[in-house]
Formats: C-alpha cells, sequence, structure tokens
C-alpha cells in the first residue's frame, strides 16, 4: 500500500476500483510526467448514490460529499496509468463540474469537496488550481463532475 493510500485509509477511505468508461474514452491518460483524467462522477460501486440538480434536488453539503467521492474515483483513475499514488509530485489543476439550479452559485463551496479530499490525501501535493462551473446537466443527471491533471515524478 502507498504513503498516499495509507494516508486515505486513516481517513476511513479506500481507493475504488476504476470506474468503466460510459463512452468512448479512457478513464486517465499520461503524457509525459502528467496524468489527465476523465471527469469522474460519484460512483460508488457502480452507481450514483444520488442525482439531480444541486440547489433543488441535492442540497450544497450532499453534492460535497459527492464531489469528494468524485475526487477519490480520480485518484484511482490516476493510480491506473501511474502506478502508485505516491508518484505523484503535485496535483495540477482540479476541475469541478456542478449540475446546478438556476438560482445556485455555491459551485466553489461544493468542489471543496475535491480540494479538501485532495489535500488531506496527498498533504502540500494536493494543493491545486482550480475551477468551479456550473452547468445544466452532466452525465446520467449527476450533480458533480470532477476532473484532474496531475505531475508525476520524473
Amino acid at each position: 500500500m502507498s504513503a498516499v493510500e495509507a494516508r486515505l485509509a486513516e481517513l476511513g477511505l479506500t481507493l475504488p476500483e476504476v470506474a468503466a468508461p460510459l463512452a468512448a474514452y479512457q478513464p486517465a491518460v499520461r503524457s509525459g510526467v502528467y496524468v489527465y483524467t476523465a471527469g469522474q462522477l460519484p460512483m460508488v460501486e457502480g452507481t450514483l448514490p444520488t442525482t439531480g440538480k444541486v440547489g433543488a434536488e441535492v442540497t450544497a453539503e450532499e453534492a460535497k460529499a459527492l464531489a469528494r467521492i468524485s475526487a477519490l474515483n480520480a485518484l484511482a483513475a490516476v493510480r491506473s496509468v501511474a502506478g502508485d499514488l505516491d508518484r505523484v509530485a503535485r496535483v495540477v489543476k482540479v476541475t469541478g463540474f456542478v449540475a446546478s439550479a438556476t438560482d445556485f452559485t455555491g459551485q466553489p463551496g461544493v468542489v471543496n469537496g475535491a480540494s479538501e479530499l485532495l489535500s488531506e490525501g496527498l498533504g502540500e501535493k494536493g494543493v491545486h488550481a482550480r475551477s468551479a462551473v456550473g452547468v445544466a446537466v452532466l452525465p446520467l443527471d449527476a450533480p458533480v463532475e470532477v476532473e484532474l491533471i496531475v505531475e508525476l515524478e520524473a
């Protein structure tokens, strides 16, 4: 078990199996020292625990917890191509998409779920640049989706 996975275990978290792609893409691709993940939904054992728009059917706190799951799924995708999360030099960028009710403006707070998980699991290596984007709808009516750009140690 890697040191990162051990830290996650201390938080009560286990990296899941990489979610199967919903269409014609790879969950993660390595290019040089960078790993780019596809958008990761908050899948738990192959299903979405909650669907709907944040600010309507889903609360901001529920969505924040789902963003945390999405980030964990993204780390699993990184591991699938890097081999070991201890090879992560840093998380460079996080993009979080939030399916939002028309009057919901709390996207940054929702995506904090992903950012906080990355910082807790990777320490300083998990601190990153970020975008939190409100969108009309996400695949499978998911409330959130998270993608990462990660730099690996050379």
